[in-house]
């Protein structure tokens, strides 16, 4: 066995191996290598495992190198799942090894896996996020006696209204929208370049439905499809969104489209422990799994808190709902690239 640095032309064979792994996710997809590498400052050190000419294993990294947030070896930035994938223990391990070595000849101060399932005891994890998965039906009824009583009586109500969900073709709505919604979240927007990159290098694996009241967008949200998964991943809604039950009636949407079309799991995605989002994937019946985020520390002495309900950030959080919409598009992408 082999451990080398992904190179062009590996692409076919990366993804070929990501799609027979049952451990791989769709952030292990070799495209991930070239979003970041087109749309954010941060670059990819791709490692794969080989036994002769066949991969036995890959793990997906990226050298962030923030002024702001500090310097590490992610797997992967931007993305909820990551971390390695192999054929065995042993192969796995010696790809996290490899990510160590690496890790001390770029100075970083730590390495970070994002893993479904921990991998490694000698390394520090975190317990801050969990995932919410579910198996969906093909009958829709089923699926909707499956949300708990209040929350179905929410989605009713979206469901019987004058909202209607579209397919945007286009990322302009999907940002418009985005913006407003992590502004009044008090985040710092990506920028149009890095969704237009998304849905170029995953045109078949995306989709972005809008839902609008009286012609109007009011909610959207961009969604990636992985063997017979949706992650509905990218996503908000306006100010009138909350009173229209707008947010509740998108992933309502988005469930049915994806049963429509034989999906059979819908990914909710990776909330904080007891957030906002946290709450309301709950009451929509989804039970949580906790992630293994593990650290390898190298430079630092401690385990990187870059989450917004830190208090050093809590002033900045403040300020930033408070900006014009205007001022948060043109300085939130510069502030956004240097996150992972």
């Amino acid at each position: 066995m082999k451990i080398r640095e992904f190179r062009k032309g590996d692409e076919a064979a990366w993804d070929a191996y990501v799609a027979s792994n049952p451990a791989a996710t769709f952030f292990h997809l070799s495209g991930w290598r070239e979003v970041l590498e087109r749309a954010t400052p941060h670059r990819a050190h791709y490692l794969l495992a080989e036994s002769g000419t066949r991969i036995t294993g890959v793990l997906p990294l990226a050298h962030v190198n923030s002024w702001l947030f500090g310097r590490a070896l992610i797997s992967t930035p931007f993305c909820v799942y990551g971390g390695a994938v192999a054929d065995d223990p042993d192969t796995r391990a010696a790809l996290e090894d490899e990510a160590l070595r690496l890790a001390r000849e770029l100075r970083v101060d730590y390495v970070e896996t994002r893993n479904l399932l921990p991998t490694r005891d000698d390394w520090l994890r975190k317990d801050l996020y969990v995932t919410f998965r579910r198996e969906i039906s093909p009958d829709h009824d089923a699926n909707l006696a499956a949300i708990p009583r209040k929350q179905r009586a929410i989605v009713r109500k979206g469901i019987q209204s004058d909202l209607t969900s579209v397919i945007d073709e286009d990322i302009g709505r999907l940002y418009d929208v985005y913006s407003q919604s992590v502004r009044n979240l008090g985040t710092p927007v990506f920028s149009r370049a890095y969704f237009a990159t998304l849905r170029e290098v995953f045109r078949d694996r995306s989709q972005i439905v809008t839902v609008e009241f009286q012609g109007e967008a009011v909610a959207s949200v961009l969604s990636f499809f992985f063997r017979d998964e949706v992650l509905p991943y990218y996503g908000g809604g306006t100010a009138r969104a909350r009173e229209l039950h707008a947010n509740d009636f998108l992933y309502w949407e988005v469930m049915r489209r994806a049963a429509d079309s034989g999906i059979r799991v819908f990914d909710y995605g990776r909330s904080k422990r007891d957030s906002g989002s946290y709450r309301f994937k709950k009451h929509w019946g989804f039970e949580e799994t906790p992630l293994a985020y593990e650290y390898a520390l190298v430079r630092a002495r401690e385990m990187p808190n870059l989450s917004p309900n830190n208090p050093k950030y809590a002033a900045f959080v403040s300020l930033w709902k408070r900006l014009p919409l205007p001022v948060t598009r043109l300085v939130g992408p510069w502030l956004a690239r240097n996150l992972g």
